[in-house]
Order: C-alpha cells, then sequence, then structure tokens
C-alpha cells in the first residue's frame, strides 16, 4: 500500500527535493529527510549528512524503503576547483555509491537516482532525439559523474537486489528557478525588446511538478523498476516561444525582435561563448514516452501553466 511507505529524500532543502517533500503530505506518503549539510525536523527525525565516499550513514536507514537521492554537486558556472571531474566525482559517483551500498545493506528495497539529461549528450538534431536507450555521451564533468554514477548503481542493484530506478530530467523550471532561466526571467521583466524573434529550436524541459509527480509515480510502480526514464513535459519550446509565453504571463507584450541564428553563432565564436549560445539557440529534445507507455504517466501540468507558476513566483520574489 503506497500510504505504508517510508522515504528518505537526500537534497531535501534543495529545488527539487523541498518540492517533492511538499508534496509528498499530499500523496499519503510519509516522508523523511536526509538534507545535505544542513538539519531539517520530519516526522521527529534530526539527520544531518554530506554525500561524500568516506560518511557512515548509519540510523539513517531505519525503518526506510525507499531512497530518493536528489542531493549532487550540480553545474557550477564559476568552477574554482583545478580537477572538476574529480570535484564532481567525490559528491555524485564516490558519495552516490557509499550511500546506495549503505541503503542496499540496510535492507532498502528501492533507490530512486535522480539523473540528468546530460549523460546522453548535450544536444540534438531536428531529425535525432534522444531516448532511454541511445548510446551515453556525456560531454562535461557533471555529465560524466552522472553517467558513471549510474553504471555504479545498475551494478550494485545487480549484486544485491535493491531496485533501482533512474530519472534523466531535461531542465527543470518552476518557483525558485536558477541559472540560465532565471537570466531569460529578468531579461524578459525588462521593457528592451530581445533579439529572438526567429530562433526556432527545438528544447524539451521540465516543469518542476511534473517531474516531482513522475518521482512520486516511480517509488512503488512495479515496471519502474531497472528502468531509465528521460523526464520531459512533452511539449518542447523554441526559445521564441518560452520568451513569449514568459511575457505574456507578465502581462507585457513579447516584443522579439526577428535575427537570424547565424549572427548568433558568429557571435559565440567570436566571444568564446558557443557553448552558451547553443544552449540558447541549439536543439536538445527527448522522448519521454517510456513514462507514458510503462507507467500509464501524463504530465499533470501544461507548459503554459508551469512557466505561468514560473514566472508568478519570480514576480513575488522581486
Amino acid at each position: 500500500m503506497r500510504n505504508s511507505r517510508e522515504l528518505l529524500i537526500t537534497g531535501s532543502t534543495g529545488f527539487l527535493g523541498s518540492a517533492l517533500l511538499k508534496k509528498l503530505p499530499q500523496s499519503k506518503l510519509l516522508g523523511r529527510s536526509c538534507p545535505v549539510n544542513f538539519q531539517e525536523t520530519v516526522k521527529n527525525q534530526f539527520i544531518k549528512r554530506e554525500i561524500a565516499a568516506n560518511v557512515d550513514y548509519s540510523g539513517c536507514f531505519e525503518g526506510v524503503d525507499t531512497v530518493i537521492h536528489c542531493a549532487a554537486r550540480v553545474h557550477v558556472m564559476n568552477e574554482k576547483s583545478s580537477d572538476p571531474l574529480q570535484a564532481f566525482r567525490e559528491v555524485n559517483v564516490n558519495g552516490t555509491l557509499n550511500l546506495a551500498e549503505q541503503a542496499a545493506e540496510a535492507g532498502v528495497q528501492r533507490f530512486i537516482f535522480i539523473s540528468s539529461i546530460k549523460v546522453n549528450g548535450e544536444s540534438t538534431s531536428h531529425d535525432y532525439t534522444f531516448t532511454s536507450d541511445v548510446q551515453p555521451s556525456p560531454e562535461d564533468p557533471y555529465g560524466v559523474s552522472k553517467y558513471e554514477a549510474e553504471q555504479g548503481l545498475i551494478k550494485l542493484c545487480k549484486e544485491t537486489g535493491m531496485e533501482l530506478v533512474i530519472i534523466r530530467p531535461t531542465l527543470v523550471y518552476g518557483v525558485g528557478v536558477k541559472g540560465n532561466f532565471l537570466n531569460l526571467l529578468k531579461l524578459c521583466k525588462s521593457a528592451l525588446p530581445l533579439p529572438f524573434g526567429a530562433i526556432h529550436n527545438a528544447r524539451s524541459m521540465v516543469y518542476l511538478g511534473n517531474l516531482v509527480d513522475l518521482i512520486i509515480t516511480c517509488i512503488d510502480h512495479p515496471k519502474a523498476i531497472g528502468k531509465v526514464f528521460l523526464a520531459s513535459d512533452g511539449d518542447d519550446f523554441s526559445l521564441t516561444r518560452l520568451l513569449g509565453l514568459i511575457r505574456k504571463s507578465m502581462g507585457k507584450p513579447a516584443r522579439l525582435l526577428p535575427i537570424p541564428p547565424v549572427l548568433f553563432a558568429l557571435l559565440g565564436k567570436v566571444t568564446g561563448k558557443t557553448a552558451v549560445v547553443d544552449r540558447l539557440v541549439g536543439n536538445l529534445q527527448v522522448d519521454s514516452s517510456d513514462a507514458k507507455e510503462l507507467l500509464d504517466w501524463q504530465a499533470p501540468y501544461t507548459v503554459e501553466q508551469g512557466v505561468k507558476d514560473t514566472v508568478d513566483g519570480f514576480m513575488k520574489s522581486e
């Protein structure tokens, strides 16, 4: 029965983890929190641990049958480490496998790993879409670390019998979003015309509420075991459409100038920001049909609802 599940969530103070923890009571699920570098009370449990290879998680798994591992060292905009790959591996690989090994030893039944679409790669073309069974091709240290963690978890779970579910989200947006999406919100808030009216690319994204719903579905669904799910809203954006929806949600006209995409590519080369430009004007599409077909899962929120909620949260915080 779903209401008998007891969970341990890592990273429960983060963008995804906090949203998941908030939603769990509405789903009749019991929740226990295991934040990173933060102490929180959930069901009178006080748990504070880092995600690292040398941490003892004794006492964290008492009564727990499902771990949802959201905590990670994420993409760092201003990387200061002299060896970024090793820094990512310390947390995302070594820390994750240490956590999973101790979970298996404690008798945890299911381990849900929140990975990243970066395991698949950085971009697609109009005639090529990422699927869950495509050959992984991570290109940056973060993506490599998530892929190595997946491989280690697959091996561990085969050896121990612990059930594994892997979810690779695309770009996640929602209230409290950071990074490039936050920068777009700030741009759209200004009254200035924006030069993105001719960017008809296609990028998959996933609204925070939809990702949380998928994770909750995977907690006890028998067909989720051993599967990799690519998480998206199932309704891909062009940059032009996204900015139009953001400004509409702000009650503003779109005011988008149709500057040819080739000029952005040239600008990226001149400034050495090709990767940044590619994330804006390039394609990254995923096929998330596995979740629909295997789990009978449908995204509960439309992209219009997701963008409006994100914008409303942003405007309230300004």
